[in-house]
């Protein structure tokens, strides 16, 4: 069970409630503007990572050895997103999990990386024959 979904709004209600009882009403004022300033600093990021990814080709990525090395377990992935700065090919079918998505670089190596309930679970690197001579494999 997702524990964000229900702790993050039962936290605001309690920083609410909190600054109810401490300063009344100006309190609730500007607890609510917190939270809604926060709730807008991560639309906003969002939306950067997004218009970032616009501009580039569906599944690539600079260089797909660095992203194999920056990739950590429980990244989501709007995370990984950010790094390529591009959407990852959907590989998996849609509305499907486990989702698998692909970035491929310049010299044809691969990353596919694996979500489950948007949070990445295994990634595996394959590099072509010509490079290195064989495929490695990464996982966390």
């Amino acid at each position: 069970m997702n524990f964000q979904k229900i702790v993050l709004p039962v936290l605001g209600v309690v920083v609410v409630a909190v600054a109810w009882r401490a300063y009344g009403w100006p309190g609730v004022a500007i607890a609510v503007s917190g939270i809604v300033m926060w709730m807008l600093l991560h639309f906003t990021r969002m939306m950067k990572v997004l218009q970032r990814a616009s501009n580039r080709p569906v599944g690539y990525c600079d260089s797909a050895v660095m992203l194999n090395a920056k990739l950590r377990p429980g990244v989501n992935l709007l995370h990984v997103v950010a790094m390529t700065r591009a959407l990852g090919e959907q590989v998996s079918p849609k509305e499907q999990q486990p989702e698998v998505y692909r970035w491929t670089d310049g010299t044809a190596s691969t990353v596919t990386c694996e979500f489950a309930h948007g949070k990445l679970v295994k990634w595996e690197l394959f590099r072509p024959q010509a490079d290195a001579g064989q495929g490695e494999t990464a996982a966390p």
